[in-house]
Order: C-alpha cells, then structure tokens, then sequence
C-alpha cells in the first residue's frame, strides 16, 4: 500500500498541547475523575475493560421508557444487537424529555438560507412542527416499520421530516438533495417507498436547484410511490400529478396537522434509518441503524468529543442528507438540548466569508466541516475571515477524510486563533458515531485522527491480521462491536457479513488502509477499494462507470480518483467509445454532462481520457490501480494478472 499524496508522513516532533483550561472543563475530565483515574489512556484502558460497564453508564445517561435486559447480544455474530429488551424512541431523547425542562425554551436551530431568510425554532416550537409532520404522514397511511424516502434540500423542514418519521415508528431513507433522477429511483426501489417528501427546489450559489422536476423524472421509473408532498422553499414552477402530488403547506393547515403527536414506543433495535452508501460493485447499500445503541454512540461521542454544554452554538457545517448530518446536525445536538446552526447555501456565497460572518453572527463555539471546505476557503486567504470577529469558537473539528496538516494548521491559526483544538474524526456511515478522534485533552499531531474513543477497540494489520509494526501501512479495523454500528445491509444481509466480516475473523475491516506511529496515534491514508471520495462525498467507480456506459457512444469505461487540491479528489474517467464514434472535446464535455444527469454534479468527471483498451485480469476485471499508476506516472506494481 502506498500513501496517498496529500496525507503526511507522521511527524512526531509536531504536536500541539490543549491549554490547561481546556483540559480542565473538559466533559471527559469530569468522567475520568467519576472513576477515580487520573489520565485519558487510563480511562480508555478502562473503557475496554468494562466495555459494557462504559456503555451501560454512556445509555443511562438518556431516558427509556423500558430499561433492557442485556448491553450487548452477541449471538449471533456479526449481527450485533445492544440494549436489548429495552423500549425506546430516539425522539423521545431528542425532544420529549426537553419539554418537561427549561430547555423547552431554548433555541433548538437556528438556520439561515443561502438568500438571507433566517428562522429560528425552541425545542417547544421544533416538537409543534415535527408533531404536525408526523401526523400528515399517519393521514397519508405511513405506520411503524414503513420507510420514507426524503429528498430535500437544507432547510429546518428536512430536519423535521426526519424526526417526524421516527417519531410514528417509520424509518427514513434520506437521499442527497445533489443526486440525479436515476440515484433516487434507484434508491426509492429498493426501500419500496410508498411515500416521498421532497419540495419545489432549493437555493445554491443564487441557482434554483429544481428538485420536483428531478423527483418527476425519478418516480416516472419507480411504481413503488403513491404520495408525493412537497414542500415550498423556491417558489419555482412545479408540475403536480392529480392524485400522488400534494403540497405540504396546504396539509399543514388542515385539522389532520394536529400540533400534538404521540412518540411511538420502539424496540431499542426497531430500524431508525437507512441511508446508501456507494459500493464497490452493484448498487449502492442501504445501511441500516437503530433507534438504541444509535442514540447513545451519537450522544456519546458529541459530548465527550466536541465537549458540547448548555451555553454553546454548535455548528456542523454538512448537508443532513449524508451520515455526519444525521448524526450530527440532527440527532446527536438535540439528545444533548443543543442550539445548532444550519445554512443553506455554499460556503463562499455571495463573498468568501459567508462562514465566517454566520460564527460572528451567531455566536458559534464550535465548528465542524470537512477539509474539502477549509481548501476550498483556504485559496482565498487570510483577508476575509480576518474582517470577523471569530473569537466565540473554542473547538473546531474536521470530518469526511484525512486533513491535510497545510489545511489543518490553517484552520488552527486564522480560523480557531491558535486557541482552539481541532477534533479531527474518522468514521463511516456503517459506524453511525466517531470512532477514531481525539478528545479536547489530548495532544494533537496535524494529520492524525489520533486514537480510538472510549469503549472502541482499532488497530492496523497485516492481510492476516497480525498487528502492524509502528508506521508499517496496513488495514484498518475494528476489533470489537459498538453501538452505533450498522445492524446489516438492507434486504441483503449477506453482502453485509461478506463486505465487512469476512475477510478477517472476528475484526469490522474498515475499508482503509492505515498506519499507527510509535505514540499509537492512527493515520489514515484512504479507502482500500474502488470508491472514490469528492469533496468528502462516497461514489462508486460503479456507478460513474455504469453512468457512462449508458451513453450510446461508450463501450467501456473506467473510473478512478486523483489527488485533488481542493476536493480531496477529482474523477478522472477512461472510455472505450463504440465504433463509429471518435473521441473529441465536444464528446467529452458531452459525457461529463451525462454523467453529471444521471448522477448527480458531484459525479461528473474532471477529465476523460479516449482510449482503445483498459487493463483487465484474466477475470476481466478493470485494474484501476494500474490506471491510477499511469495517469500519477508512478510505477505500476504487479501487473501478472493483466490479461495482456
């Protein structure tokens, strides 16, 4: 394995020390001192130890309507289940008990779109919107065990679907508001959705995003939906079908909208959500989380990791359609009584220091994003964030992909004022909470998601599982369950043991190669298999490929990623045209702009090479490292399965 370009080799002598105040307040402090230790590597020896004594303290820090029988069931391994017996809802923890509090009072969201508009809601006025959700999806048929689909740009409204679902027992499946037609059928189809939330369009860079007009093209190809609501944010022309299509504000102002809704009692492992994360091969797999030990790893992990208290504006500055947005704009914040912020539009609209003036604005403590976004707002310079008072931030964290130590030193000094630690954490949709992160005690190393949180168990090792000698690369994985992790993979719990179970026995294989340096701070160097991460978003070399070759020009393609220095990575595509076409500038921008529509924009490839053969194994399989190798002019490996 070789280390990808823009993640650094350890550098040991590079460290930076939390001040003692930090430490000192420090919800983990607190933690540690409640079990009478005195440091960190302590009290996650401890953690592993009393592994079911850590989580059995983590869940009681939430309320149950029925306590469980046992922590963890392992029985039946891999398919773990934690806290079972135990009844739940995870709105219940989210909003309910909050009620019964002062913090019915306090600001829940407070949310800004791309074109000024500002809303805020308390937890009081968030459960009247969610309970008048959730009542027009009972109107509409939708019951426990149902999944609906939600399609939606980032508006409070796509918060408040999502509680509304898991509120009356039915589980969401939100897709990203910059997919095509094609990734949300796709989608739709396989969680036989009979109900689809979506809204007229949305707001990026001044464009009207025209999601209606995308979900008519989606549903022309999937029979399983017979509603449709939509929500107005555009105000653009949209085409209602009699009979499927209604508009929300028209049912919200109906008596069905009831302002009072009961939480449905679940069972601690009753499904809460899917959500689809590209594959290798084939179609996209709907991970599937529950409502218990789900609420408890997201609970968890935002306390002790960005040290969330009552006094503080956390902003996490994702779209809520991906993992780190359910996790952590919706459901983590709000189990804790959080106020969060949530923005519509892009980060560098109208100027480049849209961000900057929402921390100032606002008041936000903490800050998390993905490194994809500090490069991005990193090529502008120091002049615009230095216009704003950023002063409230005390904490900033970073997610989706390893931080380049350029871009997290950046973010350190002009964002955080050389004040705040970064968090910079490593996790996956199938783990539904951060595994790998520090915490605001730790000493941090630019580059490094440092070392496992409590309770989890990482290493790096050999094909074998023979643990790797210090700065060795190796495979990443996770050497015990947790309870945020995925339960199986939609109607196909196979592919779920054989993705993540089989190749080592007993160990979740991350999928990442990594290494760990002689203080056990973990690097992660990036995927193992044929994803490819744009801007910290998952696509399958898959699904672009399959995208191009439904293209009637295009006989084959390849699809591989190159190192990028603002998105991380950009999609450089190989295609083998049919005979009777000749590859040309015309065609190629053609091809982008197909894939872009079939897939959505963060799919369309940067560039397309024309070529009149690919490298295949014997097997006829496509060897993208070779590719890869070729276009970053390094050497090519093993080539002795090539069939030429």
């Amino acid at each position: 394995m070789t280390n990808a370009p823009d993640v650094a080799a350890p550098n040991t002598s590079d460290i930076y020390q939390p001040s003692a105040e930090i430490v000192e307040q420090a919800n983990v402090t607190a933690y540690m001192r409640q079990k009478g230790l005195s440091s960190y590597d302590e009290l996650h020896r401890w953690s592993l130890e009393n592994n079911e004594a850590f989580w059995s303290d983590m869940a009681n820090e939430l309320e149950w309507y029925q306590p469980w029988d046992k922590v963890l069931d392992d029985s039946n391994k891999p398919f773990f289940k934690w806290f079972t017996g135990a009844k739940t809802n995870i709105v219940h923890n989210a909003i309910d008990r909050h009620l019964k509090t002062w913090r019915k009072n306090k600001l829940a969201l407070i949310w800004e779109g791309e074109d000024g508009e500002q809303r805020s809601y308390s937890y009081f006025s968030l459960n009247i919107e969610v309970s008048k959700i959730a009542n027009v999806l009972k109107s509409m048929g939708v019951k426990k065990g149902d999944v609906v689909t939600i399609y939606m740009p980032r508006i409070p409204e796509l918060m408040f679907s999502m509680l509304a679902c898991a509120k009356i027992g039915a589980a969401h499946s939100v897709v990203y508001g910059g997919f095509s037609e094609a990734a949300l059928a796709d989608r739709l189809a396989d969680a036989k959705s009979k109900v689809l939330i979506t809204a007229d369009g949305g707001f990026m860079r001044n464009k009207v995003i025209e999601l209606k007009k995308i979900v008519d093209e989606a549903l022309a190809r999937t029979p399983t939906v017979q509603t449709c609501l939509v929500f107005k944010r555009a105000g653009n022309a949209v085409e209602m079908v009699q009979g499927r299509d209604l508009w929300m504000h028209d049912l919200l102002n109906l008596p069905i909208a009831n302002s009072s809704c009961p939480t449905e009692e679940m069972d601690a492992e009753d499904m809460l959500f899917i959500l689809y994360t590209s594959g290798t091969t084939g179609k996209p797999k709907g991970v599937v989380h529950t409502h218990g030990g789900y609420q408890v790893g997201t609970s968890t992990t935002l306390k002790y990791v960005f040290d969330v208290k009552d006094e503080d504006r956390y902003w996490c500055a994702a779209d809520p359609g991906w993992i780190t947005g359910h996790s952590f704009i919706v459901y983590a914040p709000l189990i804790l009584g959080a106020t969060s912020i949530m923005y519509e539009g892009a980060p560098n609209y109208p100027y480049p220091d849209r961000w900057w003036q929402i921390v100032a604005r606002t008041g936000v403590t903490v800050l998390y994003t993905a490194p994809t976004a500090i490069r991005g707002l990193m090529r502008f310079g120091e002049l615009w964030p230095s216009r704003h008072d950023m002063s409230s931030l005390r904490l900033l964290g970073s997610v989706g992909e390893p931080i380049n130590p350029e871009a997290w030193r950046w973010f350190y000094q002009v964002i955080g004022g050389e004040r705040c630690p970064i968090m910079d954490t490593w996790w996956q949709t199938e783990t539904g909470h951060f595994m790998i992160t520090p915490t605001p005690v730790m000493p941090l190393k630019p580059g490094s998601a440092t070392k496992a949180f409590l309770g989890i168990e990482v290493d790096v090792v050999h094909e074998d599982g023979t643990p790797c000698e210090p700065n060795e690369d190796g495979l990443l994985v996770i050497k015990r369950p947790w309870p945020g992790m995925m339960r199986t993979v939609l109607n196909d719990p196979q592919r779920y043991v054989d993705t993540y179970w089989a190749r080592l026995p007993d160990m979740y294989a991350a999928g990442d190669s990594a290494r760990k340096d002689e203080d056990g701070y973990i690097w992660v160097i990036g995927r193992l298999d044929d994803v490819i991460k744009v801007s910290g978003y998952r696509l399958g070399t898959a699904e672009v490929e399959s995208a191009l070759v439904s293209h009637p020009a295009v006989a084959e393609a390849a699809a591989i990623g190159l190192p990028h220095e603002v998105k991380g990575n950009a999609i450089h595509a190989f295609v083998m045209l049919r005979s009777g076409f000749e590859g040309s500038h015309e065609l190629e921008e053609k091809l982008r702009a197909h894939v872009g529509h079939e897939l959505g924009p963060i799919a369309r490839p940067d560039s397309i090479t024309f070529t009149l053969s690919l490298p295949k194994t014997r097997s006829g399989k496509i060897m993208r490292r070779v590719l890869k190798a070729r276009a970053l002019g390094q050497p090519e490996g093993d080539i002795s399965t090539l069939e030429e």
